[in-house]
C-alpha cells in the first residue's frame, strides 16, 4: 500500500482520524506485550536504532502514557515545541534523527504520575496521531503500554496499524499474560509481525558459554502456537542496560542489536 493510500484508508472499527498536515508515514507498527516489565520499551527502541541504521526515517509514538520510558532511553528532555501550524514537533534523537513524541515531553515536571481516566488516554493517543508534525516517515513505531486495555484497544482500532510485534520474556507466567496481547491482536484482525524474548539467555563475560538463566524454554513452542514466522531472542546485556541508563541506546553494539536482524529484515519487506 502506497503512503497516500494508507493516510487516507479507513482505519479500523469506522474511525477517521487524519495525521496532520504535511505528514505522510508509511508503515506503523505497534509494539506490544501483555505485561509490564519484559523490555518493551526497550525492544522499540533497540527497532527503531536499527531501522534508523539502515537508512529509514524513523518515528516513536510513546503511547505508554502512565509509564513513559523512551525518552529516558535516548536522553531526551525538555518540552516538545509547537510549530507555526498548531502542531506538535518531534523531539529528535541526538546521532540518528529519530523522532519521538511522549507525554513525558509535555509536561513540565515528567516525574509526575499520569493519573487520567481511559477517555483522557485515549484521547492524548488520537492527539499524538493527529495533532503531531511527524513529516514524512519510513516507519513510526508505537511503544504500547502493557495489558489490553483503554490504550491499546484505542491504537490497534483507530491508527492503520502493519501489525504489531510481541514481547514476552522466558518465564512460563510472562508467556501466558502475553498471550493475551496476541489473542487481542488477533481479534482485531491486526497482523502478528515477530515474537520477541527479552532476557532469553547470559553470555558469561569470561567463556562465552551461554546460561538460560530462567530455564530452557524453547521460544519455537511459543512462535508455533502464536503462529508467528519471525523470533528473536535478546540476551540479558549489561552493556545494554548501562547505555539505557545513560539515556545512549543508539550506541548499541552490532552484537545486540544483530539479534533483531532477521525481525527488522521482515518489517523491511512490508509492502
Amino acid at each position: 500500500m502506497s503512503a497516500e493510500s494508507r493516510n487516507n484508508a479507513p482505519l479500523n472499527m469506522g474511525s477517521n482520524m487524519s495525521l496532520g498536515e504535511g505528514s505522510e508515514i508509511n508503515h506503523v507498527i505497534a509494539v506490544v506485550s501483555g505485561k509490564g516489565g519484559v523490555g518493551k520499551s526497550t525492544v522499540t527502541a533497540l527497532l527503531a536504532v536499527e531501522l534508523a541504521k539502515r537508512g529509514y526515517k524513523v518515528g516513536i509514538l510513546d503511547a505508554d502514557l502512565t509509564g513513559a520510558s523512551i525518552p529516558y532511553l535516548f536522553g531526551l528532555q525538555g518540552l516538545l515545541k509547537v510549530t507555526e501550524k498548531g502542531l506538535l514537533e518531534p523531539m529528535k534523537t541526538a546521532q540518528l534523527d529519530i523522532k519521538v513524541v511522549s507525554i513525558a515531553l509535555v509536561m513540565e515536571n515528567p516525574e509526575m504520575a499520569v493519573i487520567w481516566r481511559g477517555p483522557l488516554l485515549s484521547k492524548a493517543i488520537q492527539q499524538f496521531w493527529t495533532d503531531v508534525d511527524w513529516g514524512e516517515l519510513d516507519y513510526l513505531l508505537v511503544d504500547m503500554p502493557p495489558g489490553t486495555s483503554d490504550v491499546p484497544l484505542t491504537v490497534m482500532q483507530m491508527l492503520p496499524l502493519d501489525g504489531v510485534v510481541v514481547v514476552t520474556s522466558p518465564q512460563d507466567m510472562a508467556r501466558s499474560v502475553v498471550k493475551k496481547a496476541y489473542h487481542m491482536a488477533n481479534q482485531l484482525q491486526v497482523p502478528v509481525l515477530g515474537l520477541v524474548e527479552n532476557m532469553n539467555y547470559v553470555t558469561c563475560p569470561h567463556c562465552g558459554e551461554r546460561f538460560s538463566i530462567f530455564g530452557q524454554k524453547p521460544l519455537t513452542e511459543a512462535a508455533q502456537e502464536f503462529n508467528v514466522q519471525v523470533c528473536a531472542e535478546l540476551p540479558v546485556d549489561p552493556h545494554l542496560a548501562e547505555l539505557t541508563d545513560q539515556g545512549n541506546i543508539e550506541q548499541i553494539t552490532a552484537s545486540t542489536s544483530s539479534s533483531l536482524k532477521e525481525l527488522v529484515d521482515a518489517l523491511e519487506t512490508l509492502s
